[in-house]
């Protein structure tokens, strides 16, 4: 058993918890100041003011926040940070004007991504893997989605997924594994699109079903990669596996992509930097959340997505990291909850909210983390001492973690 006292501010607390937050009510963060946390087998048991604070008893560790916050451990519902080597060169290409697109068709992008892998062995795959898990766990993540989706052949594909199983058995972050073949289309398959669709149907899936290696499936519905039909064939296919789509959706134009996901009923629709009135529409009537990828567009200098629009509408949004080495090389989601205050213009609470709650809900995690709740996980961290929780997205470069808990234990240095 573990009790967390003189928590200066506990945040995100929930007596009743909910799915998500959506709307006006993602502008609400309901705090208890001066408070405790009881943990017991992993569990939240508990929590209060200290006025409240039940007597301590043998057995009980006692951690002192010492007037610092305690924030549930953010939810990172996309990312890729299972890759080999990086693509700084890439990044000199950006800066001299070449666009996404430009290098995806001079063989760089994903292809230069899946040549990398190809030459690395599952256990080197692992190990990189392994330090950017630690990266992010001692940022605050608690729980993260993980894609396949640079290997673009079956023993790759595997050998990817086989390396997120790892992860999640030797590390204390929650993980859920998300089948992506139809990333792009390998150079072999080059005017052979659909023959490459018809590997990831009759091959991919089956096996990737067969070893139970992943969690969801996902799509790049993207012009430039897979088009709505080529989608639906996919997820068809993986529904009959069992596996729940999400969905890479209007990135770079109106792809089709929102709706589809919509009629496939998509946990999350991921990216949307262009959505209108239509796909705002479609979002509203589904149990689909949109999924701002917000260091993608800072680092490709692309125009950011319309979060304000989709809050005014009523929707519930969710932010995620989408850390991979071509278009987002970061994992740090309290960086994220500074691009959503300063580029989308959301509220401390809205992001707070899109990076935990709702977070949560985009990898079907909701009646287990993403607040602090009786009965959640306790994935939590505790700050520094800092004046508000507003001050989290202000300092955007400030290491405020202090400490972080997993499952109830905490997490040293040394292990992460």
């Amino acid at each position: 058993m573990l009790l967390i006292t003189n928590i200066q501010k506990l945040v995100q607390v929930e007596e009743n918890p909910q799915q998500r937050v959506a709307g006006a009510e993602m502008g609400t963060l309901h705090c208890i100041d001066n408070a405790f946390l009881l943990v017991e087998n992993g569990l939240i048991k508990d929590f209060g003011t200290m006025d409240n604070m039940p007597a301590t008893a043998a057995g009980i560790e006692i951690v002192d926040a010492g007037g610092g916050m305690v924030f549930p451990s953010f939810c990172d519902s996309h990312t890729h940070l299972v890759y080999a080597g990086s693509r700084e060169i890439e990044y000199i290409d950006k800066i001299r004007g070449l666009s996404y697109e430009e290098i995806a068709r001079r063989g760089g992008g994903i292809l230069n991504s899946s040549k990398l892998l190809h030459n690395t062995s599952e256990d080197e795959l692992y190990e990189q893997a392994l330090m950017r898990v630690n990266e992010i766990t001692r940022s605050g993540t608690g729980a993260v989605e993980i894609k396949s989706g640079y290997g673009l052949n079956t023993t790759d594909e595997l050998k990817m997924l086989r390396v997120i199983r790892r992860l999640k058995a030797s590390t204390p972050l929650t993980i859920r594994a998300t089948f992506l073949g139809a990333h792009a289309v390998p150079a072999e398959y080059k005017d052979r699109q659909r023959d490459y669709v018809d590997l990831i149907i009759n091959e991919m899936i089956p096996q990737v079903a067969a070893e139970e290696l992943a969690d969801y499936i996902d799509v790049f519905c993207e012009q430039g990669f897979f088009t709505v039909e080529d989608t639906e064939r996919v997820l068809m296919a993986g529904l009959n596996y069992g596996l729940r789509p999400k969905i890479h959706a209007n990135q770079l134009a109106f792809s089709g992509g929102i709706q589809t996901g919509v009629k496939y009923d998509a946990v999350s629709v991921d990216h949307v930097d262009h959505t209108g009135p239509e796909e705002i529409d479609c979002l509203l009537h589904s149990e689909t959340i949109p999924t701002l990828l917000p260091g993608s567009n800072f680092f490709l200098a692309l125009p950011y997505p319309p979060a304000r629009a989709m809050i005014s509408a009523g929707l519930p949004v969710a932010i995620a990291s989408n850390y991979n080495p071509g278009s987002s090389p970061a994992g740090d989601m309290k960086f994220m909850l500074s691009l959503a205050c300063i580029q989308m213009k959301m509220t401390p609470e809205e992001a707070i909210n899109a990076a935990t709650i709702n977070g949560a809900c985009a990898m079907g995690l909701s009646d287990t983390h993403g607040s602090i709740a009786r009965g959640k996980a306790a994935n939590i961290f505790i700050t520094k001492q800092i004046p508000s929780y507003e001050f989290m997205p202000y300092a955007f470069t400030t290491p405020l973690i202090h400490q972080v808990i997993l499952n109830g234990k905490i997490i040293a240095a040394g292990q992460i």
